[in-house]
C-alpha cells in the first residue's frame, strides 16, 4: 500500500512544474508496482490532481459553466478542442522519447527567451486572437512522452499574458478536459486501474491541492520576468531528466 501512497504524493507535487509528471511516475513506479503497465497509471493518477483543480478553483468553475467570461469561455472550448484532438493522434503514434525531450528543451529556451524579451521590455507583437490555437497545439504535443503539459502551456500562455498567478490558473484549468479524457479512455482500456489504484488517486488529490496553493501562493509574490526565467529553467532540467532516464 505505501508504494502507492508514494507515487500518489509524487503525482501530487509533480503536476504543476514543468516537468513530466508520467515521466517522473513512470520512472518510480518501474521500482514499486510491477502488475501495472507504468505510463497507464502515471496517466490515471492525473484524475486526482484533477479534482484538486476542481475544488480550488470552484469558484473560476462556476463562472465559466455560466460564461461570465465570454472570451475565456471560447479560448477554453477551442483550446480542449484542439489539444484533445492533436492529443489523441500523438497518443496513438508517438513513442519517440528524444522527441519528446527536445520539444521540452525548446519550450525552456522558449520561457528564457520570453524572460529576456519581458526584462527588456520588448514587444514581440503576437496577435491574441491566436492564443487559443496556439496553446491549443502546445497542449496536445504534451501526449508525446516526455513533453511536460503544464510547462507546454505554460510556454505558450506567457505570450498573451503578464501576470504568473493568470497563467498559471489558465494552465492547470485548461488541463481538466484533457485529463478527464484521456482517464476515462484507459479506464475503458484497463478497468483494474481504479480498484489498484484508488489510494494513489486519494494522496495525489491531497498533495494536489497542497502544492498547488503553494506555488500560485509563490506566483503572486514574483514578476513576469523572474517567473519564465525559472520556469525556464525547470523545462531544461526537465527535458534534461527525461532525455536521460528515458522517460
Amino acid at each position: 500500500m505505501w508504494e502507492y501512497i508514494l507515487l500518489g504524493i509524487v503525482q501530487g507535487i509533480f503536476e504543476w512544474i514543468p516537468v513530466s509528471s508520467e515521466g517522473v511516475l513512470a520512472l518510480v513506479s518501474k521500482f514499486l508496482v510491477e502488475d501495472l503497465n507504468p505510463l497507464d497509471l502515471a496517466i490515471f493518477l492525473h484524475l486526482g490532481t484533477m479534482l484538486a483543480v476542481l475544488v480550488y478553483f470552484y469558484k473560476d468553475w462556476i463562472d465559466l459553466i455560466l460564461t461570465k467570461d465570454k472570451d475565456f469561455f471560447k479560448f477554453f472550448v477551442i483550446v480542449t478542442i484542439i489539444s484533445g484532438a492533436i492529443g489523441y493522434v500523438f497518443y496513438q503514434i508517438s513513442g519517440n522519447i528524444i522527441m519528446g525531450s527536445g520539444l521540452l528543451f525548446l519550450m525552456g529556451i522558449g520561457l528564457l527567451f520570453t524572460s529576456f524579451v519581458q526584462g527588456n521590455k520588448i514587444n514581440i507583437g503576437i496577435n491574441k486572437k491566436y492564443s487559443a490555437i496556439i496553446v491549443g497545439v502546445l497542449q496536445g504535443l504534451s501526449a508525446i512522452p516526455g513533453v511536460s503539459r503544464s510547462g507546454s502551456t505554460i510556454f505558450g500562455l506567457s505570450f498573451f499574458e503578464k501576470d504568473p498567478e493568470t497563467i498559471l490558473k489558465q494552465s492547470y484549468l485548461i488541463s481538466v478536459p484533457v485529463v478527464l479524457g484521456s482517464s476515462l479512455y484507459l479506464f475503458i482500456k484497463n478497468p483494474t486501474l481504479a480498484s489498484q489504484g484508488w489510494i494513489a488517486l486519494l494522496f495525489s488529490f491531497v498533495f494536489g491541492l497542497i502544492s498547488l496553493k503553494f506555488i500560485l501562493d509563490w506566483a503572486k509574490k514574483i514578476n513576469f520576468s523572474m517567473f519564465t526565467l525559472v520556469f525556464g529553467i525547470i523545462c531544461l532540467i526537465g527535458a534534461m531528466i527525461s532525455f536521460y532516464f528515458k522517460l
